[in-house]
């Protein structure tokens, strides 16, 4: 940053996704989620520099020079549904003409059914015919969103990162996109899905991993997670009961800013459980990162 200031962004970020398998990224805006994702891509802004190991395979693609990531990687090996559709849409082609181009280059379908291939693609991302042939500024936000889905699924990537992929969509077309993520992965294939949807997480999950202050602090199995014994390190309690059909109480306080994050605990000015003890950072134990855990007792309804 300004002056030669640093910022880490996310740090000790540590997970496994398998085959088959969906795990839901949550937290807060401004906990690292995007940069996280960013980063697996290689899409990092100049200024930003990634350390660490992340293998998709035997590829490490923090290694990866711009070549391996642009003509193997990025659409090929791992899709992206990006948190901002639009900025991502080349805005003076049509949604057609960008899917048509999309099956051509993933699938190496030429002219003959290139436009039903696009088609079938736009249906997957719940996204309608009529609107095939406008161009990117004539689309809603939500249109927007399933038009980058769409796009996003053409090359039934390995592996799915899917940021915010709910924006600008009705209930019913939540429900629909991510169960289309969730084929995704049911047919053998890995999905990584960043949302502050809890409800779109609950519905397609395997496992949850909760982010604060650019670190995770508790990854566990959906179904605990969510119903008993529930989450286990305060913050994400904490999320949990915001809700509005749980206890719709809010979290105390304010998210610190990265750049000036404390020694120890970044949670601990929230958290009525802090002692002296979480002037230190805990080290993460059974998938949570807290020194006082919550017991596994059911989440309060």
């Amino acid at each position: 940053m300004r002056g030669g200031r640093e910022i880490a962004a996310v740090t000790g970020a540590s997970f496994e996704l398998r085959p088959g398998e969906c795990l839901a990224l949550i937290g807060e805006s401004g906990c690292g989620k995007s940069v996280l994702a960013s980063a697996l891509l290689g899409l990092l802004p100049r200024n930003a520099r990634a350390t660490g190991r992340a293998f998709l395979g035997d590829l490490d693609l923090l290694a990866a020079d711009e070549r391996t990531l642009a003509r193997t990687v990025r659409g090929r090996r791992i899709g992206l549904v990006p948190q901002s559709p639009s900025a991502h849409l080349t805005p003076v082609r049509t949604v057609r003409s960008q899917l048509e181009e999309t099956v051509r280059e993933l699938t190496g379908l030429r002219k003959a059914g290139l436009r039903e291939a696009a088609e079938a693609a736009a249906e997957r991302a719940a996204f309608p015919a009529t609107h095939l042939d406008r161009h990117p500024h004539q689309l809603s936000g939500g249109l927007a969103q399933r038009a980058a889905t769409a796009l996003a699924l053409v090359g039934d990537a390995p592996l799915l990162l899917a940021d915010e992929p709910t924006t600008g969509l009705d209930r019913d077309l939540v429900d629909r996109t991510v169960d289309e993520l969730r084929r995704h992965a049911d047919t053998g294939r890995a999905l990584l899905m960043i949302t502050h949807d809890l409800a779109a997480a609950r519905r397609i999950a395997d496992r949850v991993a909760v982010m604060y202050a650019g670190r995770i602090v508790e990854i566990a199995g959906a179904s605990a997670f969510f119903g008993a014994p529930g989450p286990r390190h305060p913050y994400a309690r904490a999320l949990l009961d915001a809700l509005p059909e749980r206890a719709f109480t809010p979290i105390p306080g304010m998210p610190p800013e990265l750049g000036d994050l404390p020694g120890g605990c970044a949670f601990a000015p929230r958290c009525a459980r802090a002692t002296a003890r979480c002037g230190t950072l805990p080290e993460p134990v059974g998938g949570v990162a807290c020194h006082h855990p919550e017991e596994a007792t059911a989440c309060s309804n």
